[in-house]
């Protein structure tokens, strides 16, 4: 097993951050060099396919990383899960399996595998618990990427158990934050509706629809919080195998959806479209795991929604 003192960020480790361009992947890399670590592995996809089985093993065994995190995966909303569910479960499952086993033929001893809270069953008992996972039917509109997800935690953690590696993995709740993204269509809720607010009110619109009925109750984390959260478990000698990461606090689609409005300065009507989908009911997790080793997030939904806004607003559209 690996020893934890060798394995803070601020030292010279070589991390390698699969997917160092996406939302939680750039926050990753932030925070690793935010703690002093200057050895910081990154490949765009188009200088490395993860879905290409040598490409990435011979990567691995080039490079050598001390530690892999996995933020790289194929990502999208319930609009995208439903459309296109064997291309969710595919792609997720070759990027995954070839670097878990590319890791360990590497002699990667550390690595973390990002999964999502849709892993657990759909009617699971509220707060999620890890011991939950398993336990019942999955969302259907998410099942495809889910069943990817547990695939790839059950995988780190037969890997833990029969090679001694340490492999382990994290389910953080519904992340928002810099480098989000924002397509019309493939996004999640939180930055759709950001961007559906403030294209609305750059065109005077006076409503904006919304789909389903509001009702259901969801949970956030900004991304930064997501990645202290990660960087803290791998401070950590002997981590869980799985580890919830959220802030615990549920709010309403609906009530999200005005405070959006609110912080972008949309003054129109919010309606809605009762013929699309609501979703699971409730997501909330139970990160009482997490905290007792020493974490807590920073941001506020408010305030982390205002720099997720302010991001945007810099930046520019992401979509992918």
């Amino acid at each position: 097993m690996s020893d934890s003192s060798n394995l803070t960020p601020a030292t010279s480790q070589k991390y390698y951050v699969a997917g160092h361009r996406g939302m939680i992947g750039s926050a990753l890399v932030r925070a690793l060099e935010a703690k002093g670590c200057t050895n910081i592995v990154k490949r765009t996809s188009a200088e490395l396919d993860l879905r290409d089985q040598a490409a990435t093993h011979a990567f691995l065994a080039e490079e050598k990383p001390d530690v892999v995190i996995i933020a790289a995966a194929k990502v999208g909303g319930i609009h995208a899960n439903n459309t296109y569910p064997a291309e969710f479960i595919h792609e997720n499952l070759l990027i995954q399996d070839n670097l878990i086993h590319g890791s360990y033929q590497a002699g990667v001893e550390r690595l973390v595998f990002l999964g999502s809270s849709c892993i657990y069953p759909k009617l699971a008992e509220q707060p999620m618990r890890e011991d939950a996972l398993l336990t019942g039917p999955l969302e259907p509109t998410n099942e495809a990427y889910a069943i990817a997800k547990i695939a790839g935690l059950k995988t780190c953690e037969y890997y833990r158990k029969q090679y001694g590696v340490t492999y382990h993995s994290v389910m953080p709740t519904n992340l928002y934050g810099p480098g989000d993204n924002y397509h019309p269509e493939n996004s999640h809720v939180l930055p759709a509706l950001i961007r559906r607010f403030h294209e609305a009110k750059e065109q005077n619109l006076t409503e904006v629809v919304m789909w389903g009925t509001g009702s259901p109750l969801r949970e956030f984390l900004h991304a930064d919080d997501c990645a202290a959260g990660i960087l803290h478990l791998l401070e950590l000698e002997e981590p869980p195998d799985l580890v919830n990461l959220g802030s615990g606090v549920e709010i309403t689609i609906k009530d999200l959806a005005h405070l959006i409005a609110k912080i972008v300065g949309f003054e129109g009507e919010i309606t809605h479209d009762l013929r699309k989908p609501d979703g699971t009911p409730r997501k909330l997790m139970d990160s009482s795991l997490i905290r007792s080793l020493g974490w807590s997030e920073i941001h506020s939904l408010e305030s982390g929604i205002q720099h997720a806004y302010d991001c945007f607003l810099r930046d520019g559209l992401v979509e992918r």
